[in-house]
């Protein structure tokens, strides 16, 4: 075999198709009993699987400089190309992200075709017992019996999901050949909140906010808000939770297009026998909006608030605290952070420095793509990248 693919997910099938247009004799193995089980799953079924507007800014990597190489030679018009060539409709939901009009299947049956047509082999539930470097290349120990190979890419994935057959077999044999793999944790994951915070909130599970800003030091984020009954979802929150890390301070924006204080002053004007809560609540989910009141307001008619006040409650709807005690885990999460340090790989090939002939790509990668469709793109990059002269 010229080259063994471990991992059957986005990343694991563009190398294989870019490897095996080349002539390559690839095989691709998986443990789970399906391929691309992350891609049937996302964008609710229709497959976000890019985003117009990747730039090497909407990842996070201990080396920045990183995922440039791969995203500037392997850019969303060609993963379209790819999409317009089999004929699956597809449009633009929101912030550049693009969606399949009708099922994720549909590209995973792409990838599947666009590998058949370039002979590439496909094994599922297929289990690794050893692997190790010989002078050829790795041999693999393997419930089917000895699997020699020349090169070998780890395309893996994270530990995000388990319940889809995550696990971190990519970090151990990155570390098995001498790799230092990075801390990981849940990335794109709900918050949670605890003690009284969470008392104050619980009932409002499902609750929604179509627009918020979430804000920390140096980062901040809009877009939806959901009150779940641990905590906060939505995704300017699960855009938020990769930077966020316990400790942080966050604050979230409740109406990010308005000064509050102002228009409450205004309202006293308007509306001066109108409780507090009742003006809040046409503008933020009535629910919320009493809440707020109970917790931190009380709700008198606006013509009893003095100007200073009003302004105090604007203030704390534009920057509303919230005091998180950690993350759904792994379990919810959409990627995993950390991994494999890119400081051993080379940006444009994906090999390992110090094991020729071995590769890492995707999300067992130390790169981490933001909510839209960043992260499939990255995993076709880079296996694009790597699959091109691996």
């Amino acid at each position: 075999m010229d080259v063994l693919i471990v991992g059957a997910g986005a990343a694991g099938l563009m190398c294989a198709i870019a490897a095996g247009r080349r002539g390559r004799r690839v095989l691709v193995v998986d443990h789970a009993n399906k391929v691309g089980k992350k891609i049937l799953m996302s964008g609710g079924g229709h497959c976000n699987f890019t985003n117009l507007g990747v730039t090497p800014s909407q990842y996070l990597c201990s080396n920045p400089h990183f995922p440039k190489s791969a995203l500037a030679r392997y850019t969303p018009a060609d993963f379209i190309a790819l999409v317009e060539k089999h004929g699956i409709a597809y449009h633009e939901k929101e912030l550049g992200q693009l969606f399949c009009d009708g099922s994720s299947r549909q590209i995973v049956q792409m990838l599947l075709d666009e590998c058949a047509a370039a002979d590439v082999t496909m094994e599922t539930s297929f289990s690794i017992e050893r692997i190790h470097k010989t002078a050829e290349g790795f041999s693999l120990r393997t419930a089917r019996g000895e699997v020699q190979t020349k090169a070998l890419v780890v395309a893996t994935g994270g530990l995000s999901i388990p319940g889809m057959g995550a696990t971190g077999f990519g970090y151990e044999i990155a570390r098995q050949f001498g790799h230092h793999v990075l801390p990981t944790r849940p990335g794109l994951v709900p918050l949670t909140l605890s003690g009284s915070h969470q008392a104050h909130y619980k009932d409002l599970a499902g609750v929604t906010l179509p627009d918020v800003e979430a804000r920390m030091a140096r980062q901040s984020f809009r877009g939806g808000l959901l009150f779940t009954h641990r905590g906060l979802s939505g995704p300017a929150i699960l855009q938020i939770s990769s930077y966020w890390q316990p400790g942080d301070g966050l604050y979230i924006d409740l109406l990010p297009d308005q000064n509050t204080g102002g228009w409450l002053l205004e309202q006293r004007t308007a509306r001066p026998l109108a409780a507090l809560k009742t003006v809040l609540g046409d503008t933020l989910p009535k629910r919320l909006a009493q809440r707020l009141c109970e917790q931190w307001f009380d709700s008198r008619p606006m013509r009893q608030y003095r100007s200073a006040e009003l302004r105090l409650i604007g203030s704390q709807i534009n920057a509303w605290p919230v005091i998180a005690s950690g993350t759904e885990g792994y379990r919810t999460a959409e990627v995993t952070l950390g991994g494999v340090d890119t400081d051993m790989l080379c940006s444009s090939t994906l090999q390992s420095k110090l094991v020729p002939g071995l590769y890492f790509i995707g999300e067992v990668v130390d790169v981490t793509g933001w909510l839209g469709g960043y992260n499939f793109h990255w995993a076709w990059a880079s296996g694009q990248a790597a699959g091109q002269v691996v």
